[in-house]
């Protein structure tokens, strides 16, 4: 009986960290969208991967260029051989915010 009861405990308490919660968000808040890691994700392929320029522009010094707004202009609606909408919403912004640094 002792057996069977440890195993069912063990077993409850390994289902229940199994499941985890959910880490986007705590307390009831919305996790903030990293910019830097929704560029490497989204931009790094056609960019390069230190943004230096690849078969697109480089961004590495986009900041220099362009103000947060304009960039997220492009990042919406495209520009030249850019597509339009590769991220959307609080991705965009959050990507836009974070290439606007980039001096």
């Amino acid at each position: 009986m002792k057996k069977g009861l440890l195993t069912l405990v063990f077993g409850s308490a390994l289902f229940l960290a199994a499941c985890g919660g959910d880490d986007s968000a705590t307390n009831g808040e919305t996790a903030e969208v990293d910019g830097e890691k929704v560029v490497k994700q989204s931009c790094a392929t056609c960019h390069g991967g230190q943004l230096q320029g690849g078969s697109a522009p480089a961004l590495d010094k986009l900041g220099a260029k362009y103000s947060e707004e304009e960039i997220l202009d492009i990042i919406l609606n495209g520009k030249d051989r850019m597509p339009p909408g590769i991220v959307k919403g609080e991705k965009a912004e959050a990507a836009a915010e974070y290439l606007a640094t980039l001096k």
